[in-house]
């Protein structure tokens, strides 16, 4: 039977909200608005306060709460069960601060108002709420969700929605109706107990599963499978008291324990996209625009009290952790919302009896403006946040956290070796590769589980932002002869090259990036290659295409080569074959020798070698110079060298250190 619209009015709305949905987030883009802001500005363009295309809200909330499932689950498989153990103390410690304190300093101020403690508590759990979907969304949308803010910000998350549990069930004994502690600790018990069977399950059942559903070579059979485990897990979550949503999560970390994770997430990106579009719709539509029009000052008085309430608890809870006021700031200002969450809390209250303050009608209706409006300005708090951080650290919190822990630390004792910053996928490969050809190295790395790992194991590492002095200082940075920059905080890297750059001039800078367009702005602070993740991306594609049609790798090669000295041509001119000469027939000197950039502004820059002295003062020996594409060997006392030039220079690491000011340009902001 087909349905035709007339007869099945809810097709009409659900066309209408997915065509306006496009057209303003395609707007959006074209302002350079995040695509949730256009979904969520579209919610409230169609919305029942505005022009009214949707009536009925039922079935969008229905699809909405699907999207947030899919949302959860493909967030679980990315981040697997491994990861989360690691998270452990950030969810539960970090976590449990920012709540705690939250509801502790909305009680008070509540109380103060002359309101009860219970509608002070009551209160407090929903302001200590974050949008999870949202800043998922947001973080996942910018390729941020493994970077050190992105986890955090999913750990706290992670806890907010285990605190809801409690929260749900603390309502009833806040207005008076029932409820008791040994109901609270019965329900977490139950709680407890599902997470342990969902962990079992992910051992065994999942990959047993999906295993034998892949053997069947029916991809739609596949994706069945995986919706399965995802909508089960969610609702056997949910007969425990957890929130769907959480149930969600924890489907996906089921499913990442399975050798066709990736697979599975391939398979419900697209149906995530739908759904999730779907959502931030929703939550457009709950803003009543007359009555935010008509009281826009509480409005937006209660939204500034929040940010500043949220981003503060939130930069203590991290700071709590051991952590960079850097990263605390950008985690500060991605959280300082009121979440999804809160909206199930508060349809609890109301039927309870409790309202948001205590004051009735009114206080509903403005939690519920400045939420839907928080969330709208979600993305763009989201994105100051770095900014928001380098603020913090002028001021004197830049004092706690691991600097204080690393003025107890001892200086590593190496020298000719590599910094590797973050032991992320890139750090470790590096590592691996080091320890195979005996190159020494040390690590450094914000995340405490990643330090314990590598000094179990007996290798050099520290915890530590490897943007400030002390921290490289501690890693040897003066003797070090090569620094690896492998970290997804593409706030952070610049800082940490200028920071090394300007420490240690003869040092030679390796830096990732995602985009080739990056690559000029991170030379230009003291990189001296830059490898961006876009151009390798395209340069292991059409090696693969020309494989596949037989061409042979000596032309394959010729390619290569030829679209990276095109597209690496930003990068000062001669670096590749200065390594090249560093690394031919120096044997065992070949720790001691560096390719130094002589940059614009530097004391070496215009005078000869006989003027710099090089080897009298500082025991160095110039091998060579390399000028664009030309190559002096053995150079005259009477040579000229001019910016731009490097430097192939041979001497042991505290040489290179006392010779920092040489090739040490003015310092720049």
């Amino acid at each position: 039977m087909i349905l035709a619209a007339a007869g099945f009015p809810i097709l009409n709305e659900l066309a209408l909200l997915f065509v306006i949905s496009i057209v303003i987030a395609y707007v959006s883009l074209r302002v350079k608005l995040p695509t949730i802001a256009g979904y969520l500005l579209a919610g409230v363009v169609i919305g029942p306060s505005a022009l009214g295309v949707v009536q009925s809200t039922e079935t969008v909330d229905v699809l909405a709460e699907v999207g947030v499932i899919l949302l959860l689950f493909t967030i679980g498989i990315e981040l697997s069960l491994g990861k989360l153990v690691r998270l452990g103390r950030a969810i539960f410690i970090g976590g449990g601060i920012q709540v705690g304190v939250t509801v502790l300093v909305v009680t008070g101020a509540v109380v103060a108002a002359g309101v009860s403690w219970q509608a002070g508590v009551y209160t407090g759990c929903l302001v200590a709420l974050s949008s999870t979907a949202v800043v998922l969304a947001l973080l996942a949308q910018r390729g941020d969700s493994d970077t050190p803010a992105g986890r955090l910000s999913l750990a706290l998350l992670i806890f907010q929605d285990l605190a809801i549990v409690v929260m749900v069930l603390l309502v009833p004994m806040l207005a008076g109706t029932g409820g008791t502690g040994l109901e609270i600790a019965w329900a977490l018990a139950k709680a407890i107990i599902v997470i342990a069977v969902v962990v079992l399950l992910a051992r065994t059942a999942v990959p047993w599963l999906l295993e034998r559903v892949t053997r069947t070579r029916q991809p739609e059979l596949f994706l069945l499978a995986v919706v399965a485990v995802c909508m089960g897990t969610a609702a056997l979550m949910s007969l425990a008291g957890v929130s769907v949503a959480l149930g969600a999560f924890f489907a996906g970390l089921v499913a990442s324990e399975s050798r066709y994770a990736d697979q599975a997430l391939s398979e419900m990106l697209p149906l995530r996209t739908i759904f999730s579009a779907v959502f931030f719709v929703s939550v457009g539509m709950l803003l009543d625009v007359s009555f935010l029009i008509s009281n826009l000052p509480l409005v937006l008085l209660v939204a500034v009290v929040v940010v500043m309430l949220k981003a503060a608890t939130t930069v203590g809870s991290v700071l709590a952790l051991g952590l960079p006021v850097r990263v605390a700031g950008a985690v500060g200002l991605t959280l300082a919302q009121v979440g999804e969450f809160s909206f199930v809390l508060e349809r609890a209250g109301r039927e309870a009896g409790l309202s948001p303050a205590g004051f009735g009608e009114t206080g509903e209706q403005v939690f519920i403006a400045s939420t839907v409006l928080l969330m709208m300005l979600t993305p763009l708090m989201s994105s100051l946040g770095p900014s928001f951080g380098r603020l913090l650290e002028r001021t004197p919190l830049h004092r706690v956290g691991p600097q204080k822990e690393m003025e107890e630390e001892k200086v590593l004792k190496l020298e000719d070796h590599v910094v590797i910053v973050g032991y992320g996928p890139a750090g470790r490969r590096l590592v691996q590769v080091l320890q195979n050809t005996g190159i020494p190295f040390a690590v450094i790395d914000i995340n405490p589980a990643n330090v314990t790992e590598l000094q179990e194991q007996g290798l050099p590492a520290l915890y530590g932002d490897a943007s400030r002095a002390l921290i490289l200082e501690h890693v040897g940075i003066l003797r070090a002869k090569v620094l690896a920059v492998a970290i997804n905080d593409t706030g952070a890297v610049p800082r940490v090259i200028a920071q090394a750059h300007h420490m240690n001039p003869t040092l030679q800078i390796i830096a990732r990036t995602r985009y080739l367009a990056d690559a000029e702005k991170l030379q230009s602070r003291g990189a001296d290659l830059v490898v961006p993740e876009e151009m390798e991306t395209t340069v292991r594609m059409f090696s693969h295409v020309l494989g596949a049609y037989l061409v042979p790798k000596e032309e394959i090669e010729r390619q290569v080569q030829s679209i990276r000295a095109e597209d690496y041509g930003i990068v000062r001119g001669g670096l590749r074959e200065a390594h090249l000469m560093v690394l031919q027939g120096l044997d065992e000197d070949g720790l001691h020798t560096r390719a130094v950039a002589v940059r614009d502004g530097a004391p070496a820059a215009g005078q000869t070698l006989a003027d710099l002295q090089l080897r009298n003062e500082f025991g160095i020996t110039v091998l060579a110079v390399r000028r664009g594409r030309r190559t002096i060997g053995s150079p005259a006392g009477d040579f000229l060298v001019e910016p731009n030039d490097r430097l192939v220079l041979l001497g042991s690491a505290e040489n290179f250190a006392e010779a920092g000011e040489v090739f040490r340009e003015p310092a720049t902001e």
